[in-house]
């Protein structure tokens, strides 16, 4: 088993994390074909959280070092002690994104519900027809993000619905968090109808309890939907 020291702390995490596994790969430490230890001893060994590991695999699959072979695990590339890519800071991750994303949006979610227009209502309704006219093509993305957003803004909270708007830009902006929906895409995984439908039911009612709990389940649901990516790699 491969000994990790735990990291030092002079740059943004998944980065230090992900060179670190490099390291390990081009010292010879690990070699290529070799199969990664689990998300779980992986955060072990370098004392970090799971989620810091996964934003760490996106990192070296998109630059070529390693590949996820579903159902059986995430393997060295054959050229991955040759890998020249550098690692660098391409911006936040997805996955913390979707953090912070279930730290606000829920509550957002329960203050619309109390303030929400009619007509806000009816646009919603519209936009969750058009996810079931869309479902599982790529153009179902930019109706997700306005279906959030104007939930935002129909909290009556200018901050509130920024930072929402500036959340979903930021994942566009971020080269890793575009490279890494790129791939769950092309394996389709896409926004389900169920509980955007749970978010509008529970908007047309306004009951905040409701609201708060539906866009919690979803935001939650995908997060996991995003680490199943990894599912090859038993945690």
């Amino acid at each position: 088993m491969v000994k990790l020291e735990p990291l030092p702390s002079s740059e943004r995490l998944y980065i230090r994390v992900a060179r670190r596994i490099a390291d390990l790969v081009k010292s010879g430490e690990v070699k290529p074909g070799d199969r990664l230890p689990s998300e779980r001893v992986l955060a072990d060994m370098l004392q970090v959280s799971r989620p810091s590991i996964r934003e760490a695999m996106i990192a070296l699959e998109l630059s070529g070092l390693i590949e996820v072979r579903t159902g059986s695990g995430i393997f060295v590339t054959s050229g991955g002690s040759s890998i020249s890519t550098p690692l660098v800071d391409s911006g936040v991750g997805p996955f913390e994104i979707l953090e912070m994303r279930l730290l606000l949006e829920p509550e957002i979610c329960a203050l619309a519900a109390e303030r929400i227009s009619d007509g806000a209502l009816q646009r919603l309704s519209e936009l969750f027809q058009s996810m079931v006219d869309l479902n599982g093509r790529p153009e179902m993305e930019a109706i997700d993000r306005e279906f959030h957003t104007l939930i935002a803004t129909e909290a009556e909270n200018t901050a509130m619905a920024q930072t929402v708007d500036w959340l979903w830009r930021l994942r566009l902006q971020s080269g890793f968090s575009r490279g890494y929906h790129r791939l769950i895409v092309e394996e389709g995984i896409f926004p389900t109808l169920e509980e955007h439908k749970a978010i509008l039911d529970a908007l047309m009612k306004r009951d905040p309890g409701a609201a708060r709990q539906a866009m919690t389940v979803h935001l939650q649901a995908a997060t996991e939907s995003a680490a199943r990516h990894f599912e090859g790699n038993p945690v």
